[in-house]
């Protein structure tokens, strides 16, 4: 996983606990108004006062760190409600005010702290691309982890992405896996791409058996994979958090992929090439033994129609049209 350390709150209080710096984790579990950050957004605190990640852009993280460090000295939660004002909001670039509550948890064992083992399981299934949600009780600190599948709820905020209060009182964390871009052929639309990919969060692999096309010169600090493209698109195990773009405009490269990434269960897959080129993707594809239902999950031409002419404008409407999937399905 390549994501930034703002992504990696949970392995960073959980480190810091680890290191007996001790450790205390701010979420953020509702808002109102123009709150300027979404519930479950974190902050975690260390024992010497570091702190890492957001709870609402600095309006009231001194509060909340203050908070975290009489938590770390009496093991006791507290939830905290912050009114942020238009002129407050305005004075650290925010354009008006809100109100969030946060719940500030401390890590450690025993009495109403968030345990270890708790944390670490979070952590563990954030490592290896299983979603889970975390419930604690906003009365009593009641806590528990959830399986996708086992609570109508949390799977239905999986789905969403969104953490938030239920009304019998729990507060549901979303932990999903990070997103991914899979893009098959290291072309002139590939570099925009897969910088606006990664400004929005997703891990970028791209795929291109042409070493020529997939250099570290064209893709600095990427990840670039020579393999063929069937092969590398199921090497990559595409889930539910994955997308999958193809833009060769060859049917020896981008066709294998695309049989791979219906194979598999990435919410999206995108494909390079005119209407006219796409009616012959699809008959190659029934010719192959596809149903309609399964070819329907193909978008092509890839993105949404914006008049799009450059690369750079091209990878605006592919982001854009994943964005959609993602978040309206």
């Amino acid at each position: 996983m390549q994501a930034g350390q703002h992504d990696q709150i949970p392995e960073i209080a959980l480190g810091w606990h680890r290191d007996g710096r001790g450790a205390a984790l701010a979420t953020v579990v509702e808002t109102w108004g123009s709150a300027p950050r979404q519930a479950g957004s974190q902050l975690a605190i260390s024992g010497n006062g570091e702190i890492m990640g957001s709870v609402s852009g600095g309006c009231v993280e001194g509060a909340v760190v203050t908070e975290a460090m009489d938590a770390l000295q009496d093991g006791k939660p507290r939830l905290l409600t912050f009114g942020v004002s238009d002129e407050t909001a305005f004075s650290v670039g925010l354009a008006c005010g809100g109100t969030i509550r946060v719940l500030v948890e401390p890590i450690g064992a025993g009495g109403d702290r968030l345990p270890e083992e708790m944390l670490a399981a979070i952590v563990a299934a954030r490592q290896s691309r299983k979603p889970l949600l975390y419930a604690i009780g906003v009365e009593g600190w009641a806590r528990h982890l959830i399986a996708p599948g086992t609570d109508a709820a949390a799977d239905l905020r999986l789905r969403s992405d969104r953490s938030g209060m239920e009304e019998d009182g729990r507060f549901l964390a979303v932990y999903n896996p990070p997103l991914r871009l899979i893009v098959v052929g290291a072309v002139h639309i590939a570099q925009p791409l897969v910088t606006m990919a990664r400004s929005l969060g997703y891990d970028p692999v791209i795929i291109d058996p042409r070493a020529a096309f997939g250099s570290s010169d064209r893709f600095p600090g990427e990840v670039i994979l020579e393999d063929w493209p069937d092969e590398a698109v199921l090497g990559q195990h595409p889930d539910s958090r994955t997308a999958v773009v193809t833009l060769t405009h060859d049917t020896k490269l981008d066709d294998p992929a695309i049989r791979s990434a219906l194979a598999s269960n990435c919410f999206y897959l995108g494909c390079l090439g005119s209407t006219r080129t796409h009616a012959k993707r699809i008959d190659r594809l029934r010719d192959a033994g596809y149903d309609d239902a399964t070819l329907a999950r193909i978008h092509a031409p890839v993105g949404l129609d914006i008049g799009a002419k450059t690369p750079a404008e091209i990878a605006v409407s592919i982001m854009a049209q994943i964005t959609q999937v993602l978040r309206k399905g």
